[in-house]
């Protein structure tokens, strides 16, 4: 009997009389940056997506040859060169005003104005065209 006397007086004092309960708001914070999280959990969350991506491309192939490899790398060395000497001639330190090169099934056209350059892109096969225009920033002398 004094056991539960005991018991039942330590059951009451643990109770709390007229105590405040202390809770904060529950609030949801994203891990993705596209749906609103952190932006600098991007790298993260990309590198285990491409870590369990699985899936290969069947249109590629990985059967190419040392042939092969030299001559994408030599194409794009020259047509690396090529453009060079192109950006030369519009814009080195004798620029000329108007030019034609023509390469490879492609015609270059560029025409220099006050304050911009013109460059045309045809391609002689299908007469398709890209017109490029590249605004001049003349320094002005005060």
């Amino acid at each position: 009997m004094r056991f539960d006397k005991i018991l039942l007086g330590i059951v009451l004092l643990s109770c709390p009389f007229g105590s405040a309960a202390i809770a904060q708001d529950i609030v949801y914070q994203p891990v993705n940056p596209s749906f609103g999280g952190n932006p600098f959990n991007s790298n993260h969350l990309l590198g285990v997506a491409n870590a369990q991506n699985d899936y290969r491309d069947p249109r590629t192939t990985s059967n190419s040859s040392q042939a092969d490899i030299f001559a994408r790398q030599l194409q794009s060395r020259l047509l690396s060169a090529l453009s060079s000497q192109i950006i030369d001639a519009i814009f080195g330190e004798n620029p000329q005003e108007s030019g034609t090169i023509s390469f490879g099934g492609q015609t270059i056209n560029f025409f220099r104005s006050l304050d911009s350059v013109t460059i045309t892109i045809v391609n002689d096969e299908t007469s398709e065209e890209t017109v490029i225009v590249v605004p001049l920033f003349v320094d002005v002398a005060q």
